[in-house]
């Protein structure tokens, strides 16, 4: 390699010359991976994907731009406010859409600080004023009750004070159980509170990042007054779609499309140009309202999947540990092993919660069909009607942090807060 003038940032043209063939390459040198031990020189080419080219294998570089000079600037400086555009803050804390490829590991680690995410996506910042602000960085499985609500309480902060709407960047796994939490928390809300992650990282070309951030602030800005999430509505960059907070489901491991709304239909449609389609007429819009968090969660509830062969020891081992409440993800229309029912009755009778959902996910509880769902009735079960498990898992966190008296707490489980039960089920929800 005869090129030593060679800087981090430079555009060049890489000649390589093995077995007889010349190959030629451009792109951006980036800096070496750790593995790397300087036998090879890594370029980001024009299609965004990186190669490592062998240092002994290349006869010739040329430079042909060099990397331009960036001055150290603060955030402020970058992007000043416009009066004419509407304050949108972005509260990061964490997930794949801050995240980075460790290349020594191939793990991700979040990494991103939200200035950082903000800076990568410049477009933002002609669609509103952005005030990003990070409120920790974990990956989303390590969220926990107490996290959300530091959320809930920083969110109500930023909109009562001045904010027009709020992002919150999330890491995808769980993103919908804090959704569900934010929806029960934030009372009177009347401005958007917009969730959005991304399945693949910020540094890989094929990153949903962008278009969902971009897509989540003009959703942000809109008029539009509750929890939704926001992610690719379909597997190339065309539109996003908002989900209600209370009705979507991550449903894939790894499509870009992976969010569903789950017997419900989308909120929304956006184009990241700017153009959103209401999909739906009964959401709320925005209001001028103080919004106030409402957190009080029992903690000691726990959310069992119902499988054949299951023991009854599996529910006796909540109750006594003290538990206050279970959701069940019983099969087809809501069911147990009639062997379960005795050990719940009994958890019934020392005032444990039993709720009921179906692990089908689409339709609804019924537990008027079968003599096993009218013995679970009978002992005092509640059934869920069409509810996510995990959205009645946190409804029940959430109701039980407000009252133990059994008939307020189905009353309460039964009535629909933040549109978390659909009053009659849909025929054109389901995924074909």
């Amino acid at each position: 390699m005869k090129e030593k003038s060679l800087e981090v940032g430079d555009y060049v043209r890489v000649i390589r010359k093995e077995d007889g063939r010349e190959s030629v390459y451009e792109g951006i040198i980036m800096s070496p991976y750790e593995l790397s031990s300087g036998e090879t020189l890594t370029i980001k080419l024009d299609n965004g994907y990186n190669i490592g080219i062998l240092v002994d294998a290349i006869s010739k570089v040329e430079i042909i731009e060099k990397a331009r000079p960036r001055g150290e600037v603060s955030f402020a400086e970058i992007f000043p406010k416009k009066p004419e555009l509407p304050n949108v803050a972005i509260l990061g804390t964490g997930g794949t859409i801050a995240s980075r490829i460790d290349y020594k590991t191939g793990a991700v680690h979040a990494a991103f600080t939200a200035e950082e995410l903000a800076t990568a996506v410049p477009e933002i910042f002609e669609i509103a004023n952005i005030t990003p602000k990070l409120l920790f960085n974990i990956m989303s499985e390590d969220m926990k009750p107490e996290y959300w609500r530091e959320i809930a309480h920083e969110v109500a902060k930023l909109l009562n004070d001045g904010e027009d709407g709020v992002v919150v960047t999330h890491g995808t796994d769980t993103l919908a159980y804090t959704a569900s939490a934010l929806s029960f928390m934030l009372r009177d809300l009347g401005k958007p509170v917009i969730l959005v992650g991304s399945q693949r990282s910020s540094d890989r070309p094929s990153s949903d990042a962008a278009m969902n951030l971009i897509c989540s602030v003009r959703m942000a800005t809109s008029d539009f007054g509750e929890v939704a999430v926001v992610m690719h509505g379909e597997t190339g960059d065309t539109y996003c779609l908002a989900h209600r907070g209370t009705k979507v489901r991550k449903m894939h491991t790894s499509r870009r499309d992976a969010f569903r709304s789950i017997n419900d239909i989308p909120i929304a449609k956006i184009w990241p140009r700017g153009k959103i389609e209401f999909l739906r007429s009964d959401y709320k819009k925005r209001t001028d309202s103080e919004v106030h968090v409402d957190d009080r969660m029992e903690e000691r509830v726990a959310l069992v999947k119902v499988f054949p062969g299951i023991q009854p020891e599996v529910i006796d081992f909540f109750v006594d540990r003290g538990y206050r409440g279970l959701v069940l993800e019983g099969t087809g229309l809501g069911h147990t092993p009639n062997e379960l029912i005795p050990v719940i009755e009994r958890a019934r009778e020392e005032g444990v919660t039993i709720c009921m959902t179906s692990q089908c996910l689409y339709g609804r509880v019924n537990l008027n069909v079968y003599s096993t769902g009218r013995r679970l009735l009978k002992a005092g079960v509640i059934p869920c009607e069409d509810m996510l498990p995990e959205t009645a898992y946190v409804k029940l966190m959430w109701v039980l942090g407000h009252t133990n008296d059994p008939e307020e707490v189905r009353g309460m489980m039964l009535t629909s807060y933040a549109g978390e039960i659909t009053p009659y089920t849909r025929f054109d929800t389901y995924l074909r």
